[in-house]
């Protein structure tokens, strides 16, 4: 990860990111904790998270409209946009204002999209291919480490002063990674310019998914994982109330707990990419969300630390193994729209399964939907294993997309792997 950190572009970058990740650590679970703590409900609690996850069915949208745009003063925008987006935050004075909650955890469900979107592109346009993996797995390390002090943070702000403070917070973070980003150099020359073909450009991202079979194998197969996977939303807050009988606020010193987990995930994840391949990180990051969830349907502190700390192993190497092959099989003018369709394509099934557990938490034992979960995501861990051949290690084959080759009679042997932008073969003018 040293390598990535000598470039100044991505420095600049990566100092702005660590503004709006603070902010994101302290701000989101606070959110829910406040949610339980207006009304009591640890239902309502787990739908402030699926209040953030449901717009993600804009996603092929908000995809199309990224694409349209040079991505360094777009990602300016939207971080500017996103710190307007937490002031109605300061409106919320008792249960019956939990729908503002709801409302701003929606339009900052909206406007994350949008940044990943911005965000995959812009690293895919600064940052070269070999050093992809490296790049997703820093910013993944230090997300993930942020939670080892952001929960408790939030936590301890919200007690002494309020959500009012944590909606300030989150101003002045995004605000940061606003200003820092100006700093970033504009590119030596624009990407070519969308043709806008309404509604072929805006699916043109959920068609390369479908089309490229290790992108389809992934989502697949991560899309099955996340249909349980968002239980585990909901039933944290259950397991602390009913198994641990402790205050919502111990949810924070276990996500604190996630987040050594998330920092050791990270800091491992471009070595496994480069054992594993893509496809094949992405199975074990799956597959060690199995174990964890299987040991919280028993209520015992000690094991309840070991579960949530593997959960937290299991999320950057999912995020890092499906980015960096987004980034990888994916012509750089599409970038855009297939990060927010990949959102779109697991989210979906996340925010279903969000809503389901918030529904299903006050009807069945919360051990038992932990019990599902660890089954569901060990069968999907599997199904991903199984292709972890379609994208092998970097070092075995070409990063770019490997698209069918064209007929061409007797091309010289050495022109036949020569790709083009498009990532697409065709034979060299006669």
């Amino acid at each position: 990860m040293r390598t990535i950190l000598r470039r100044p572009d991505f420095r600049l970058l990566f100092g702005g990111l660590l503004a709006s990740m603070t902010a994101e650590s302290i701000l989101l679970l606070a959110l829910a904790i406040w949610v339980k703590d207006l009304t009591g409900s640890n239902g309502l609690a787990g739908a402030t998270i699926f209040a953030v996850i449901a717009p993600m069915m804009l996603a092929p949208l908000v995809g199309w409209f990224v694409d349209r745009y040079p991505r360094r003063p777009f990602f300016l925008a939207a971080n500017v946009l996103t710190a307007a987006l937490l002031t109605p935050l300061f409106a919320v004075r008792h249960a019956g204002d939990v729908w503002i909650v709801y409302l701003v955890a929606a339009l900052y469900g909206l406007s994350s999209i949008t940044l990943g979107a911005a965000l995959s592109g812009l690293i895919r346009e600064m940052v070269p291919v070999e050093l992809l993996a490296e790049a997703n797995g820093l910013l993944q390390t230090v997300r993930q480490g942020m939670r080892l002090i952001g929960p408790l943070a939030g936590a301890a702000l919200y007690a002494a002063l309020g959500g009012w403070a944590l909606a300030g917070i989150g101003i002045v973070g995004f605000l940061t990674a606003a200003a820092v980003v100006t700093a970033l150099p504009t590119p030596q020359q624009a990407p070519p310019p969308v043709r806008l073909r309404w509604p072929a450009e805006l699916g043109a991202g959920l068609r390369h998914l479908a089309g490229e079979p290790a992108l389809r194998r992934a989502l697949l197969g991560y899309g099955l994982g996340s249909l349980v996977m968002g239980f585990s939303e909901s039933l944290i807050f259950a397991y602390v109330d009913q198994g641990l009988n402790r205050d919502a606020a111990f949810v924070g010193v276990l996500v604190t707990v996630q987040g050594v987990g998330g920092l050791l995930g990270g800091l491992c994840s471009p070595a496994l990419v480069r054992r594993l391949g893509e496809v094949g990180t992405l199975a074990a990051g799956v597959a060690f969300f199995s174990p964890a969830a299987l040991a919280l349907a028993y209520p015992d502190i000690r094991l309840g630390f070991a579960a949530v700390l593997l959960a937290g192993v299991s999320l950057p190497l999912t995020m890092v193994g499906l980015h960096t092959l987004i980034q990888r099989r994916t012509p750089p003018t599409l970038v855009g729209r297939v990060a927010a369709a990949t959102q779109a394509v697991v989210s979906g099934p996340q925010a279903f399964s969000i809503g389901a557990g918030a529904l299903l938490v006050g009807f069945l034992d919360y051990r038992l939907l932990f019990a599902l979960v660890g089954v569901a995501t060990l069968i999907a861990g599997g199904y991903l294993w199984r292709g972890r051949h379609l994208s092998a290690p970097p070092g075995t084959r070409p990063p770019t997309p490997a698209l069918p080759v064209l007929p061409a009679p007797r091309r010289p042997a050495e022109d036949a792997d020569r790709p083009l932008a498009t990532g697409t073969h065709l034979p060299p003018p006669r």
